[in-house]
């Protein structure tokens, strides 16, 4: 059977959110009773008690897998998203600026979701000196996605469908993560996951990894992801464990850069040099914007794997999730290829 060419490039799943973010120190999380570098999930009390509580912050627009289809525009590919936002004031906000970093965006709001306590998602986003996040999220309209949300047409209209692994933790929403990985094999479309936190896969570790060796053909985790996702501190261990249950496996490493294996290919992508490291949230969310659109036009596993290294470091040297300078030009300056 021919298949279609695909309308977009790469369209991802997400938990839409707009985060709050604020300078803090470590103090600060300690009588906060966090955990430094972690997300946990919070009540709309806790996150009104926290933002009452943090330094003058930043709103601006997130969500994990929001902020990688925002890097996959910036790079002029073509990109489409499914998450879900209240008719409210925020959800406003994040339609507004996902549409403006040309994204197509079209699932519907949820209504009256800020009377019955489910309003857009926050994210509560501290970060230190060091530029390390931590993070506290409360889902409330994000967390209403359903199966009814998922659009098998555009899904199937897209290279490779890209999946948030916070969705693991709602049931209704990881029945639509379900069937949107249904969706895009049934149109011989690749489907990739992103482990996104250690301690999503500490709650969900066999789940997680009954659904990569049934659905995933891509992978994207963390050092941290990978050590919890086979319990073994052993790095190359853990990374061979995982290429060898999908087509592409590509782990992050920070200042160590990145690897990104597919069968017998292994490839190591170093990190581009920033001057300051400013504030550490959606490095991995813009890595996978470079790498994911590389993939979808077909590029090798080091030149995409150069296009997400180069997204992570402009996205870490200022505050925010999102590129704050167009990426394609940045990769065209640097003669990185796009395909």
């Amino acid at each position: 059977m021919t298949q279609n060419a695909p309308t977009y490039d790469v369209i991802a799943v997400g938990n839409a959110i707009v985060d709050v973010l604020a300078p803090c120190q470590p103090a600060f999380l300690d009588a906060q009773g966090l955990v430094a570098g972690s997300m946990q999930l919070v009540d709309a009390e806790r996150s009104a008690s926290l933002y009452a509580a943090m330094a003058p912050g930043v709103e601006a627009s997130g969500g994990s897998a929001g902020n990688t289809v925002a890097g996959v525009g910036s790079f002029g590919g073509r990109a489409a998203y499914i998450g879900k936002v209240a008719d409210d004031q925020l959800g406003g906000v994040f339609t507004h600026d996902i549409t403006a970093a040309g994204v197509h965006f079209a699932t519907p709001p949820l209504k009256d979701g800020a009377a019955t306590g489910q309003g857009t998602g926050v994210c509560m986003i501290n970060v230190t000196d060091d530029g390390q996040r931590t993070m506290c999220t409360f889902l409330g309209a994000a967390n209403q996605l359903t199966v009814e949300d998922i659009d098998a047409d555009l899904i199937g209209a897209s290279a490779i469908v890209y999946l948030e692994g916070y969705l693991f933790d709602p049931a209704p929403a990881r029945a639509a993560f379900e069937a949107a990985a249904a969706a895009a094999h049934a149109a011989g479309r690749k489907v990739a996951i992103t482990l996104s936190d250690s301690f999503v896969v500490h709650r969900w570790r066999a789940e997680l990894l009954e659904f990569i060796a049934a659905s995933a053909d891509i992978v994207l985790a963390n050092e941290a992801e990978l050590a919890a996702l086979f319990e073994t501190e052993d790095f190359d261990a853990a990374a061979d464990r995982l290429a060898a249950m999908v087509e592409v496996a590509a782990v992050t490493r920070g200042a160590d850069g990145s690897v990104v294996i597919a069968g017998e290919q292994r490839v190591k992508v170093a990190a581009f040099p920033v001057d300051k490291v400013v504030d550490t949230t959606g490095a991995g969310d813009q890595y996978a914007a470079g790498l994911l659109l590389g993939l979808a036009r077909g590029l090798s596993l080091e030149d995409a794997g150069k296009l997400g290294s180069l997204a992570a470091s402009e996205v870490i040297a200022h505050w925010g999730p999102r590129p704050m300078t167009t990426l394609e030009t940045l990769a065209k300056g640097k003669g990185l290829v796009l395909g």
